[in-house]
């Protein structure tokens, strides 16, 4: 089946409000209204009010880059579900690799965070991935099993085509090692096959699970044309709004 095409900028710890504003209506004018591709935009908090405006009336979704599970409470520096809808955020990305790494979050803490957001209506962009050394013993298939199996913990089937799956190799980014197309989607589609025996078939092909290693405008229509890939989770280059926007064509000339 063909599943709309994802490509989801995650601006990271990076662009003040005003920088922000500015990269928006810059993305907006060129593919802001090219229905065929979901485009959403994840600033840090202190952008997501001035971006959430500049995005009124526009087709462009509005991320937010991590959230807690907790309604609220004495969560010092945190931000929960509630807080984001009121901002008329959409999406919320989950479980990222650095979120892993550098704040120790676990499966059991990650799950909580996706069934807090499905249950106020955001969109999990549920990110699952393997480390270098995991990649080089051989592990890929089984972390990446763990991952999306505890991510998922009592998911319904009424909400897993809700949710988004973002595939990063951990060990393709900033390393200097590339993950080959054939790599990337041989993850791909052992977390489609995982999704159909935990949802069936039918369930499974709908879900849009994105890639996150480093896509950028010179790899991204190889990666995009493969069976599993529904698009990607960007990075660095959804920094400039030329390459952002590259993106996202790729994205709508993909079959």
């Amino acid at each position: 089946m063909i599943r709309k095409k994802v490509i989801a900028g995650n601006w990271k710890m990076n662009k003040t409000a005003a920088d922000g504003v500015t990269l928006t209506n810059d993305i907006v004018e060129a593919v802001g209204r090219d229905p065929s591709v979901d485009i959403v935009l994840c600033p840090p908090y202190t952008a997501l009010e001035s971006v959430g405006r500049a995005l009124e009336g526009q087709s462009v979704k509005l991320g937010a880059q991590n959230m807690h599970p907790e309604k609220n409470g004495a969560y010092t520096g945190e931000v929960s579900a509630e807080m984001l809808r009121a901002l008329f955020v959409t999406h919320v990305i989950l479980g990222h690799s650095e979120r892993r790494l550098y704040f120790g979050e676990t499966d059991a803490f990650i799950n909580k965070k996706v069934l807090a957001s499905l249950a106020n209506q955001l969109k999990p962009i549920f990110c699952v991935g393997e480390s270098l050394a995991e990649r080089e013993s051989g592990s890929t298939l089984a972390v990446v099993q763990r991952q999306v199996e505890g991510g998922l913990l009592g998911v319904t089937k009424e909400q897993i085509t809700t949710v988004i799956i973002a595939y990063e190799p951990v060990w393709a980014i900033g390393t200097g090692k590339v993950a080959t197309t054939e790599q990337a989607q041989e993850v791909h589609a052992y977390i489609r096959d995982l999704l159909t025996k935990l949802y069936g078939a039918p369930l499974a092909q709908k879900v849009r699970i994105l890639y996150g290693g480093s896509m950028k405008p010179a790899n991204a229509p190889e990666l995009l044309a493969q069976k599993d890939i529904d698009g990607g989770l960007i990075g660095g280059a959804a920094l400039e709004a030329k390459s952002f926007i590259e993106l996202v064509r790729a994205a709508a000339a993909a079959k």
